[in-house]
Order: C-alpha cells, then sequence, then structure tokens
C-alpha cells in the first residue's frame, strides 16, 4: 500500500482526531484505516510498527512506520512533522 495511513480505533477517537485535525490543516493527505473489526489489520499494524502491544493511533507513510501519537505530537510541536511524516 502506498500514501500516508492513520490507523486507528473506535475507542482511541481524541487522539485520533487530533492527528486528523492537524493533518487535515496542513492539506496532508492520508487514509484512516480503522482495525477495531479487523484484527488482521491489527496485527499488521502491530507487526509493521514492531510493537506486539501497539494501540492506535499509529501512523505509517506506505509500508514505512513513521511513529505514534506521541512522537507525532512531539514532531508537530519541534515543526518536524514532514520529516516524521517521511514526506520531506
Amino acid at each position: 500500500a502506498s500514501g500516508l495511513r492513520v490507523v486507528a480505533l473506535h475507542q482511541i477517537k481524541s487522539q485520533q482526531s487530533e492527528v486528523t485535525r492537524i493533518l487535515d490543516g496542513k492539506n496532508i493527505k492520508y487514509n484512516l484505516v480503522d482495525i477495531s473489526q479487523d484484527n488482521a489489520l491489527r496485527e499488521e499494524m502491530r507487526a509493521k510498527s514492531g510493537d506486539p502491544k501497539a494501540i492506535p493511533p499509529q501512523i505509517f507513510n506506505g509500508d514505512s512506520y513513521c511513529g505514534d501519537y506521541e512522537l507525532f505530537v512531539e514532531a508537530v510541536e519541534q515543526n518536524t512533522l514532514k520529516e516524521f511524516l517521511k514526506l520531506a
């Protein structure tokens, strides 16, 4: 799969909303992947992030793992979001 993907669960709505709000505000295109109904997608997210206990939101650019919510927020605060998202 290509392009930026934000993987999220229904239970983590506030963090998910924050991520999508920031991406929308910066006109960065993404696909939201809801893993709540699909164990295979959840396992794929955990495998690709290298964390068997990873919880959403997790951010990927194609198959490249960018990071989790905390790292996303840190990148926004440090003005390094494009690098974090592997868009720079």
